[in-house]
């Protein structure tokens, strides 16, 4: 008999802190974590790469068949993104890369591409899996829905103080436009825009540590499961 897995789906805005949430939710359930945002952003990366507008579908979509992606996990249970054998998820956080993956995200051709690839890791793994519309579109039959947030200033210094660490230039001004025009780019797209599932618990984390943050998604999945 099939093992029926169960699966965790995390929606909420860019730079809500959900790649890191669900990371660490995963880790302390056992799960596999799927960082679906990375799959969207690799795909930006090669459209960038290519000098193509973000928003021009027919010419996104004309690179789909060029490209094979992998998603990997190591022995640490971190997520690694491969396209073409390349491994590029040190370019995945760059704003630029961030704003190609709201642009392609919103084409019809690159949604239907990845969305059988999402899938197949859910049905063959216990999975946290966080994007934006993983509960309405993805997995809409999830075990548990959450649709973490936290408001556009706090999501910006987070996305700041990661880039700084990591030597990027970008000022706390550019990185706030930048989120602000992601959240209306997101929410106002016609295919699967962000927006929370009927049955999703919210988690606002405005405010709140790492550590309580994290203890309060974990409150909600154990209940939920009855873990």
């Amino acid at each position: 008999m099939d093992r029926n897995y169960r699966s965790i789906a995390i929606d909420g805005p860019s730079g809500a802190g959900k790649s890191t949430l669900a990371r660490l939710a995963a880790q302390a359930l056992g799960f596999l974590y799927v960082d679906t945002g990375a799959i969207y952003r690799s795909v930006g990366l090669i459209a960038l790469r290519a000098g193509l507008s973000p928003g021009d579908g027919d010419a996104v979509a004309a690179l789909l068949p060029g490209i094979h992606l992998e998603l990997c996990h190591g022995k640490d249970g971190l997520q690694r993104m491969y396209v073409n054998g390349e491994d590029v998820t040190g370019e995945l956080r760059r704003p630029e890369v961030s704003s190609y993956a709201s642009g392609v995200s919103a084409i019809p051709g690159v949604r239907a591409f990845l969305l059988d690839m999402q899938r197949d890791i859910a049905q063959k793994n216990d999975v946290v899996m966080d994007g934006r519309d993983i509960g309405t579109v993805v997995l809409p039959r999830a075990d548990v829905k959450v649709f973490l947030s936290a408001s556009p200033e706090e999501r910006a210094a987070r996305r700041f103080e990661e880039l700084k660490a990591r030597g990027d230039g970008s000022s706390y001004g550019e990185v706030l436009a930048q989120i602000e025009l992601r959240d209306k780019n997101d929410s106002s797209r016609q295919v699967a825009p962000l927006k929370a599932a009927e049955d999703a618990v919210f988690l606002d984390t405005t405010g709140l540590p790492l550590e309580e943050s994290l203890a309060r998604l974990l409150r909600i999945i154990r209940g939920k499961l009855g873990l």
